[in-house]
Order: structure tokens, then C-alpha cells, then sequence
């Protein structure tokens, strides 16, 4: 008789042969997924309201994006784009060009993940200003690479254990108003402006705990780049493609980053990242000097292509409005409901609230979901928000469902 698969025999294998660095935060293996629905080895379903965290928001096994990975991969797989190269990249950034904000030329750097469009923004900002320093935020999420991990805030799980760091980056807080007292103080305290060449924001800060800053904010921090040869460099790693309820979550305060960093949500599960920027800065750089060997992968950008039609042709951005809208009036239903509801994170459909952190509230609220069938994240600084990530092709009856066993979760936790 054939060995069954279950999740105990392959968490068991797992152990023998997966460092335990490498964690997940549950013991059920997936497979299938489809729209906002996975699917277990043992046929157990579950509602995704994480979305491989903000990579699905067309939703898991999209039609469209699974019919051009199979296409492209049936003609090639890789040829390597700086030796020998073809049309996916080329064709996606020219649609990444067009919807990204400002009205001027721009270029775009193909790579493989959110850490590596970092790395290389940081660079390209490096090489066009000539000057070390880069500012970063509290509660940042960069990523996990050496450079991207000493741009991160939070000490651990992300940090600890893994210096000497990076040098040469400074961190500010975030959410505060960012007049020129404040900024010249911190040029006095901690850096010279003439030696920065980049300040790096994510316009809603993600892992940090879904925290959008005041109005004004991003338009005075930007006046005092330009006033001081700085580049303004915005990660929408997380916050972009929709997330918020804009294409690119900085447009909710109008203002044109010189370099911008997209990934996740853009090849709806395929390993793509972009540095989408200003003409000037990006061609700044001499031939050579930016690219790896799996960078512009063909498969990956013919899935970029897709997701871009797929928001097209079936109205994500409206998707994305409708339901911040239906998710934002749960919550602040919620909010009145429940006194372990402490507040309400985030704009659009990037929303999360924050509970007690002392009782470990957040926590056991996700392990009682995940017990009754459905999938939900924790963030912040002391892991006490709870973040909604699910795709936007969510139907009614599946979100419903979902926000139902999470509004039992917290009615139980409030009898303690």
C-alpha cells in the first residue's frame, strides 16, 4: 500500500530536512488554492485573508495568469535578459511605466524579489547622488538580505543574531510631522544632508503594523528631498497594486517618488520585482552595473502581464474600494463591539486593528481562526494587529464567512 500524505508525515519530513529559521506559522500543507479558498493535502479548506502575505490580489490560480506562465513556458523558461533578450520585460515596462506616478520618463529594473528592488534602488540612488547615507523609518520592513535587514526596524525576529550591519543608515520616526525644525535636528544629530542620498518610506507601513502617517506628511518629507538633492524612494512592496485602493498607495497623498519598489501582488506568485524610476536616475548607471542572471525572467514577467490585463479587464482598483469599504465598516462595528478592539490601521483594503499586546490577544485570535478554517496575520512592533490581506476576487459569501469566524474569535476572547 501507497504511503498516505498527510500533514503529519510531511511536517515530520520537513523537520528532518528544512532549517527551523525557515518557519511557517502553520502545519497544514497546501494543495490547491484558488481566488481566496486553499485547500490542505487532507482536503481541509481554509479562507485566505493573508494572500501569501499581499501576493494574491488577483486572487490564487488566476485564470489568465496561469494560461501565460503556461504559454510562455512552453516556448522558453530563461535565456538570461542581459545575454540574449526578448519581449515580456520590455512590454511590461512600458504598462508599469504608464501607471506609475509621475508625469515623466521613467525606466525599470527587473529582479527577483522585494529585498533585491531595495538593494538595487538603494544603489542606483548610491551611484546618481555620489554620497553614502541612507534614512530610514521606526517600524520599517525592508526586508531580510544585509542591507535590507539593517534598513528593517524591528530587532527579532529579523535582526537578531545576524551583525555587523550595513553601514551608513539612519532612522527616523514615522508618523510625525515632518517640518524643517524637525528634519534640521536630525540632520544636526545624526547626519549630514549632503550626505544622504536616499530617504526609503513605505507609504503605509506594513510588517511595522499598517500605519499610514498624518496628512501633509509625504509632500513636506519630498519638498525637503528636492531641497536638499535627496531621493525619495518609495517601497509599495506591500502597499502597491491595489492594496490600498489606489494602483500605488503613495498616490493617495499625490506625490511623484523618484524611485519606486513593486513586488508580490505584481506576478501574482511568481519571484518579480521592479524599481519602476525617474529616467535621469535609472539610465545614470553604466551598462552592467544593475541585473542578475534571473532578473526579467520570461515566465515571471508574462504572469506581470497577465495581473496588469487582469486589472483592466476586470476592474481590481474598484474591487480593491468595495471592499476596504464593506471591511472598514466591520471593523468599526467592531471597534464599539468588542473592547479588545483597540483600533482601526491602515487605508483602503490594506486595513488591520490592533488588540492589547500584553495578552497576547492577536495571537490567539489568529490560532482560533485558524482552528475554525481560516488564515490571518499578525504585524506590528509587539505583534498585536491583526492584518486583512485577502485577494480581491474574495466573493461575499467567503468573506462574510470569514469575518464571521473572526467575530466569534473576538466575542470569545472577550468573555476572558
Amino acid at each position: 500500500m501507497a504511503n498516505t500524505v498527510t500533514n503529519e508525515t510531511l511536517q515530520q519530513l520537513r523537520l528532518e530536512v528544512i532549517p527551523t529559521g525557515h518557519a511557517s506559522g502553520t502545519t497544514y500543507y497546501v494543495e490547491s488554492a484558488k481566488g481566496a479558498i486553499i485547500r490542505d493535502v487532507e482536503g481541509k479548506e481554509f479562507i485566505d485573508f493573508a494572500g501569501g502575505i499581499g501576493v494574491m490580489n488577483v486572487g490564487h490560480s488566476h485564470p489568465k495568469v496561469v494560461a501565460a506562465i503556461k504559454a510562455q513556458a512552453e516556448k522558453f523558461t530563461h535565456t538570461c535578459f542581459m545575454v540574449s533578450p526578448y519581449d515580456t520585460p520590455v512590454l511590461l515596462a512600458k504598462k508599469l511605466c504608464e501607471v506609475a506616478p509621475g508625469n515623466f520618463a521613467k525606466r525599470v529594473l527587473f529582479v527577483n524579489s522585494g529585498s533585491e528592488a531595495i538593494e538595487n534602488a538603494v544603489k542606483i540612488a548610491r551611484y546618481y547622488t555620489k554620497r553614502p547615507a541612507i534614512i530610514v523609518f521606526e517600524n520599517a520592513f525592508h526586508g531580510r538580505t544585509l542591507l535590507t535587514m539593517t534598513m528593517t526596524s524591528k530587532v527579532k525576529p529579523y535582526k537578531l543574531g545576524f551583525g555587523p550591519f550595513a553601514p551608513e543608515i539612519y532612522r527616523m520616526p514615522f508618523g510625525d510631522v515632518v517640518g524643517p525644525d524637525k528634519l534640521k535636528d536630525f540632520f544636526i544629530n545624526y547626519v549630514n544632508p549632503e550626505a544622504v542620498a536616499a530617504i526609503v518610506a513605505e507609504p503605509i507601513q506594513g510588517e511595522g503594523g499598517f500605519i499610514a502617517p498624518p496628512p501633509g506628511y509625504f509632500q513636506e518629507l519630498t519638498k525637503i528631498c528636492r531641497e536638499n538633492g535627496i531621493v525619495f524612494i518609495c517601497d509599495e512592496i506591500q502597499s502597491g497594486m491595489g492594496r490600498s485602493g489606489k494602483m500605488f498607495a503613495i498616490e493617495h497623498w499625490g506625490v511623484e517618488p523618484d524611485l519606486m519598489c513593486v513586488a508580490k501582488s505584481i506576478g501574482a506568485g511568481m519571484p518579480i520585482s521592479a524599481v519602476i524610476g525617474r529616467e535621469e536616475i535609472m539610465d545614470s548607471v553604466h551598462p552592467g552595473g544593475i541585473g542578475g542572471t534571473y532578473g526579467a525572467n520570461p515566465v515571471a514577467c508574462a504572469a506581470g502581464l497577465a495581473v496588469m490585463e487582469v486589472f483592466e479587464e476586470e476592474k481590481m482598483l474598484e474591487k480593491s474600494v468595495v471592499l476596504g469599504q464593506k471591511l472598514r465598516a466591520r471593523l468599526e462595528r467592531w471597534q464599539q463591539q468588542f473592547s479588545v478592539v483597540k483600533g482601526i490601521r491602515g487605508l483602503g483594503t490594506m486595513l488591520g486593528f490592533e488588540m492589547a499586546p500584553e495578552n497576547g490577544a492577536a495571537k490567539k485570535l489568529s490560532a482560533y481562526c485558524l482552528e475554525h478554517g481560516l488564515i490571518v496575520l499578525t504585524c506590528g512592533t509587539y505583534g498585536n494587529v491583526i492584518r486583512l490581506l485577502m485577494p480581491f476576487v474574495i466573493t461575499d459569501e467567503q468573506l462574510e464567512r470569514g469575518l464571521n469566524i473572526m467575530e466569534t474569535g473576538l466575542a470569545e476572547l472577550s468573555k476572558l
